[in-house]
């Protein structure tokens, strides 16, 4: 009787489990958790086309430490830009998106905003952090979004 009644009880927690939607990938999301995630790949080498660890373009790298905490972002810097809500830079907060015409017009270029002036990117040099205000960047900035709100 014990065994046939935990069968049962086993059946009834697995059939309704099966009917609750589960975002287990959404809850790992917050901005700490995808600062954090970038923070980790500071040094990573430069690689135009690269999406991964042992290389990263811009979008590669954004789209790479959005994966990691469960959000799935679009692949280019042009196709980021078309998502969210748009942000001022007076309204930055950490975790936004900062978008910049570097090479070509429009979104060319992306970093993640880490807060206190600062955001992370895959340039040139690698994974780095540097200022929104640095005069190369300050004069190629495009806009801001914000992806989760």
């Amino acid at each position: 009787m014990k065994k046939w009644l935990t069968a049962i009880v086993s059946s009834l927690i697995l059939s309704i489990s099966l009917l609750v939607p589960v975002h287990s990938a959404d809850a790992a999301y917050s901005a700490d958790s995808v600062i954090a995630e970038a923070k980790k790949y500071i040094g990573t080498p430069y690689k135009w086309g690269g999406t991964t660890p042992r290389g990263f373009d811009c979008s590669g790298f954004i789209q790479y430490a959005h994966k990691q905490v469960g959000l799935s972002l679009p692949r280019t810097a042009a196709q980021m830009y078309q998502k969210g809500s748009a942000v001022t830079k007076s309204e930055l907060e950490p975790g936004d998106l900062i978008f910049f015409s570097t090479y070509s017009s429009g979104a060319s270029h992306v970093g993640l905003y880490i807060g206190d002036n600062q955001f992370i990117h895959s340039a040139s040099k690698g994974v780095r952090i540097d200022k929104v205000s640095n005069s190369y960047y300050q004069k190629r900035y495009l806009g801001s979004k914000r992806i989760v709100d």
